[in-house]
């Protein structure tokens, strides 16, 4: 009985794991994009001013 739930709980928290990790990957990648789009901006504007 301990060894299914035991067993049970590591499964659930390796697929809980699994999902943060990709659907970190996805939020990073969007903020990098964010940024550096951000950057492009502010470089553009000093490009223009001298």
């Amino acid at each position: 009985m301990i060894k299914k739930t035991l067993t049970t709980l590591l499964a659930v928290m390796f697929l809980a794991g699994t999902a943060a990790v990709i659907s970190g990957c996805n939020t990073v990648e969007g903020a990098g994009k964010d940024i550096e789009k951000g950057g492009e901006a502010i470089k553009d504007k000093a490009n223009e001013h001298k």
